[in-house]
């Protein structure tokens, strides 16, 4: 009946060829037109997964309630933390009044809070000693701040060479400060561009920290949800903003974006970077493939025209059915080409077959479609099953393909049995000259059928052989591994995540009591995978009352040398030329003979002075201004951490509180993990420890780990499934259980080899690769249909026939589709195109060299007149 059905439909389809025609280029350009009127991607891993889970419920939860996905993160780095902190209050203060472009701007850790009670959040001991060694340095201080000049500068050094003189200071302790001096002023003498110096490294007993050079500022931006990149216009404001404050030339700095929307941004960047010439170059190649094939230009014409149409509509019905592509169902085009071209393929290496048989048009396209259904039919429901299968599953990103593929199945079939035969009449292409077959496989043929008891036993026991290792298959469910670490988003994800304290592991808890917050902290703090608890709670000091108290005492000192009550005139040239040579001889009579690294020191900062005085007037006002400048910054902040108030809940900035505490009354509480940050293994067991002591917390690391356990819980289910439904549907078609096995049992094969070779190549699998397997599935049950249901027909020499130049041209031609997304700069599409194409290949060989040796002679083999029909 399935073959009358069909047989009648390619009668009428090529009887009213026209009509055909012309409906279905018009379906194909109103469907065109809907899909680039409606076309959209979502490029968010996160929402790869069903939404209706417990963990992703609490994960969109703690989005509502703390909008942390709609973030912009500016990282501002420069060569000093005075001219980062300078650089970023620049550009918060440029863009704080762009209302066009962001909610809200808020530079993080900085700001006047933190300004003035910076000091408090240091232990009371390391207060002591801070306060102390300010209270120690005031009469250095008070000079420079009431004389910001070389004369000044010059003058707190001699202050500090009669300390040494008296025994109040040892001369091996300059070693350092001395050194960093020297090099600047080296610097400014040997003309180095942009010459920097930092009084916070120059009082800091250890060498500066990237942290120290880095401020962050939180952009909430506008977004555009018209435009593929939302974000665009809020991030190229960014930076233009800071090309106008010329942070390069001005600050000696950079801006780098991270946070969610330039990730989401620069994601679709890089999958659309190089798609149109992979494209271009994919369809050329398909062209080369369909011309040996089918060696007729009107023959490849119809095919690529009958698979556009497709294409055309099954991207129109994925957008009807899904609203918006994800980074996994865009992978729909490249299966529609690779299995809808299979259908084409199949039908016209059939019609070139009978064409030579019979040169009839109307009798070859009949004959063609006889042949043809029941492989076609059966491939087409199988392959659409299989896909559908995966509908179930709380793997969205596979769900979503598996539903549009189970569409476009059915779409490349039927226009496989309308347009495409509808196409060939209207075209009418020559009659063939030759048999279509490949008759010098005849040897290969004859091994198989001779050695298959050694064929069968060879493959099942190599392959039962490597099943060991399966056990040593990894699954990288980690999203940021399958972005391209070359971005400027990602590579500053990574940066920071080098910087536990940066919080890009961080795992949260969320609660509505204060006193339940508390308790977590607790529990947190005593797990060994843990590095440190926050919650706001962690913004209001601990003994302040005796940290006030030091303060107040520095600031008795130090507020009169801060604040001098008349700054000095400034010098002139020469009076700065007579302070220099003056502290290059204090330096070299302090020096004397000695020979430890402090007098070492301080004689290669008596001859940079020299230098520096026998210099020009423009390179003393440019050395003056290297010094002065950030002298300036640290003395303002100086001012602003003696100014140090008790901080309660009530008092923290609104700004801060809104971070920890949601408007509802959401609180929570954030965890950072111990070790590498960008181990997996480190990941997943903070986040397995983090879980069993909070099984409510969500956040990255719980993410991997939840998401890796739903992805491998829903390729178990729907591959239990999908070979149910499939063997179910073969049994109604075939009527035997062997014949079933003879399809089945090839497919496992296919998959379980190219599983073991992922283990010995070191292929991973991830959220992107994975849809490999489902393809695979599609892929290798219509190949082995083909083979079986000729099979159960008694045709021979199947490796000769006009089916295996169909399969193996239809393999090549998916295998380009495939190449493409392996060349593409995308690591995930990469991995994909990577293991897609390593699928393609084992489940070729699985039918072209194992299912023969399989399945044997056929049970009925026909008359001999029939075999050399099959056989071209």
């Amino acid at each position: 009946m399935l073959t009358r059905i069909v047989v009648s439909i390619v009668k009428a389809c090529t009887r009213f060829a026209i009509p055909v025609v012309v409906v279905s280029l018009i379906s194909a350009v109103a469907a065109g037109y809907y899909a680039a009127r409606n076309f959209a991607i979502n490029t968010d891993i996160n929402t790869l997964i069903s939404p209706n889970l417990d963990w992703r419920q609490r994960d969109i939860q703690f989005e509502e309630a703390f909008d942390r996905e709609r973030l912009i993160l500016a990282v501002v780095e420069a060569p000093t933390p005075e001219l980062t902190g300078l650089a970023a209050k620049a550009l918060a203060d440029k863009l704080t009044g762009d209302t066009k472009h962001f909610e809200a701007v808020t530079p993080l850790g900085s700001g006047e809070f933190f300004e003035k009670n910076g000091l408090l959040f240091l232990p009371t001991e390391e207060v002591a000693q801070v306060t102390g060694e300010l209270e120690s340095a005031a009469p250095l201080i008070e000079i420079m701040a009431g004389d910001p000049s070389i004369r000044g500068l010059t003058g707190a050094l001699e202050t500090g060479l009669a300390g040494v003189k008296r025994g109040q200071a040892k001369l091996e302790n300059a070693a350092r400060p001395f050194n960093l001096i020297s090099q600047t002023v080296e610097d400014v003498l040997n003309n180095k561009p942009n010459p920097t110096f930092s009084w916070r490294e120059l009082t800091s007993d250890k060498p500066l920290a990237d942290s120290d050079r880095r401020a962050f500022i939180e952009f909430k931006p506008v977004l555009d949800y018209q435009a593929l990149e939302p974000g665009k216009a809020a991030t190229d404001t960014i930076r233009q903003a800071a090309a106008n404050l010329n942070f390069a030339s001005e600050y000696g700095a950079r801006v780098r974006l991270t946070g969610p929307v330039p990730i989401a941004n620069e994601e679709y960047a890089t999958v659309q970077d190089g798609a149109v010439i992979n494209g271009i170059g994919t369809v050329l190649i398909v062209l080369v493939i369909l011309w040996l094939a089918l060696h007729s230009a009107k023959i490849i014409f119809a095919v690529f025209v009958n698979l556009f149409i497709g294409l055309a509509v099954t991207t129109a019905v994925g957008l009807m059915m899904v609203g918006s592509l994800n980074l996994l169902s865009i992978a729909f085009a490249v299966l529609f080409v690779g299995l809808g071209v299979d259908f084409g393929i199949q039908f016209s290496v059939r019609y070139r077959s009978e064409r030579f048989k019979n040169d009839n048009l109307t009798l070859a396209l009949e004959n063609a479609a006889r042949r043809s259904a029941v492989p076609l039919s059966l491939a087409a429901m199988a392959t659409a099953a299989g896909f559908l299968c995966f509908l179930p599953t709380d793997y969205k990103g596979i769900s979503e393909l598996g539903k549009i593929a189970g569409a476009g199945m059915l779409i490349a079939f039927l226009t496989s049995i309308t347009t495409l035969p509808a196409l060939l009449d209207l075209l009418n292409p020559p009659g063939e000259k030759e048999p279509v077959g490949y008759a010098f496989l005849a040897p290969v043929d004859h091994f198989l059928e001779k050695h298959r008891v050694a064929i069968i036993i060879g493959t099942l026991a190599l392959v039962i052989a490597g099943l060991p290792l399966l056990y040593y298959m990894k699954f990288d469910f980690n999203p940021i591994n399958l972005r391209n670490s070359q971005v400027e988003s990602i590579a500053t994800f990574l940066d920071l995540r080098r910087d536990p304290n940066t919080g890009a592991n961080a795992i949260n808890v969320m609660t509505r009591s204060e006193a339940d917050a508390r308790k977590i902290e607790e529990r947190l703090e005593k797990l060994p995978e843990v590095l440190s608890v926050r919650s706001l709670d962690s913004f209001v000091p601990t003994d302040q009352p005796a940290k006030l108290k030091l303060i107040a005492q520095a600031a008795k000192v130090l507020n009169p040398a801060l604040n001098p009550d008349s700054i000095d005139a400034p010098p002139t040239d020469q009076e700065n030329v007579e302070s220099l040579k003056s502290s290059a001889d204090s330096l070299r009579k302090t020096a004397g003979d000695i020979k430890n690294a402090g007098a070492v020191a301080a004689r290669r900062l008596a001859d940079a002075l020299t230098k520096l005085a026998d210099s020009n007037q423009a390179t003393r006002d440019k050395a003056q201004n290297v010094f002065v400048s950030p002298l300036k910054v640290v003395l303002d902040q100086l001012k602003d951490m003696l100014q140090a108030q008790t901080v309660t809940l009530q008092s923290l900035p609104q700004e801060l509180v809104r971070e920890w505490k949601a408007k509802d009354g959401l609180m929570r509480v954030e965890a950072l993990p111990k070790g590498d940050p960008n181990d997996n293994d480190t990941l997943r067991k903070f986040a397995a420890a983090v879980l069993a002591a909070e099984p409510t917390a969500i956040g990255g690391p719980v993410s991997i780990l939840k998401s890796g356990d739903t992805v491998v819980k829903a390729f178990i289910h729907a591959g239990i499934w999908a070979l149910i439904v499939i063997s179910l549907l073969l049994w109604l078609t075939l009527r035997r259980v062997v014949d079933v096995l003879l399809t089945i049992v090839p497919l496992l094969v296919a998959g379980a080899v190219t599983l073991e070779i992922c283990v010995l190549i070191g292929l991973p699998l991830n959220f992107a690769n994975i849809v490999a397997l489902p393809l695979l599935l599609g892929v290798g049950v219509a190949f082995k249909i083909y083979y079986v249901t000729a099979w159960r027909q008694g045709r021979t020499n199947l490796l000769q026939s006009s089916l295996t130049r169909a399969i193996f041209f239809s393999a090549l031609t998916t295998a380009t589709a495939f190449g493409s997304l392996w060349l593409s700069s995308h690591p995930g599409t990469a991995s994909m195109g990577k293991l897609l194409a390593l699928s393609l290949v084992t489940t070729l060989a699985a039918v072209l060299l194992f299912q023969p040796a399989l399945m044997g002679k056929p049970r009925d083999v026909r008359k001999e007149a029939d075999i050399a029909d099959d056989v071209t």
